[in-house]
C-alpha cells in the first residue's frame, strides 16, 4: 500500500510539474507577444493583426490549466476551509468537507461534460491563421478531466477520514 501511495504522489508531483511548466509557457508567450505588439506599434516593420487570436488562445489557456494546477496542488481558497473549523465535531467537520467535495465534482462533471461536447462539435476555425478552435476550447476538456481526476480522490480521501475518524488529509 505504501508503495501504490508513494507512486501516486510521485504522479502528483509530476503532473503538477508539467501543468506549471505548461503555464509558464503560456505566460512568457503572452508576454513575448504583447511586447512585440508595442514595439511594432513604434516601429512598423509588420502587421501584427493576427496577435488578439494568438493571445486569446495563450490567455484561456494559460487560466484552465492553471486552474488544474491549483486543483492538483488542492490550492483554491474555499469559504468550506474557513467555515469547516467553526463546526463543532470533528465528525461534523469531516461530513462537511466532504459534502463540499461532492459539489466540487458535480460542478467539474457539468464543466467536462459541456466543455468536451463544444470541443467536440465545433467546426469553426481562426481569422488570421485558420486554426481550428476546436484546439483553442481543448484545454478545457483536458483541464477539466485532470480536476475532475482529483475531485474523485479528493472524495475518496474525505470519505476514508470519515470511515477511520481520522482528520481530514485536505484541510489547511
Amino acid at each position: 500500500m505504501t508503495a501504490v501511495l508513494s507512486l501516486l504522489a510521485r504522479l502528483d508531483r509530476a503532473l503538477l510539474l508539467v501543468l506549471e511548466v505548461v503555464c509558464i509557457a503560456l505566460f512568457a508567450a503572452m508576454t513575448a507577444i504583447l511586447t512585440l505588439n508595442i514595439v511594432v506599434r513604434f516601429f512598423p516593420v509588420m502587421s501584427m493583426h493576427w496577435f488578439d487570436e494568438i493571445l486569446e488562445m495563450l490567455y484561456g489557456a494559460l487560466i484552465f490549466y492553471g486552474a488544474a494546477a491549483v486543483w492538483v496542488a488542492h490550492g483554491h481558497f474555499s469559504v468550506g476551509d474557513w467555515l469547516s473549523k467553526r463546526l463543532p465535531g470533528k465528525r461534523t467537520r469531516l461530513v462537511y468537507r466532504f459534502l463540499v467535495e461532492t459539489c466540487s465534482l458535480v460542478f467539474i462533471a457539468v464543466f467536462f461534460r459541456y466543455s468536451l461536447d463544444l470541443t467536440l462539435q465545433t467546426s469553426e476555425h481562426t481569422t488570421a491563421f485558420a486554426i481550428p478552435k476546436a484546439w483553442l476550447y481543448a484545454c478545457m476538456p483536458i483541464s477539466g478531466a485532470i480536476m475532475l481526476v482529483y475531485s474523485l480522490k479528493n472524495m475518496v480521501l474525505e470519505l476514508r477520514a470519515i470511515v477511520v475518524g481520522e482528520g481530514s488529509p485536505l484541510a489547511g
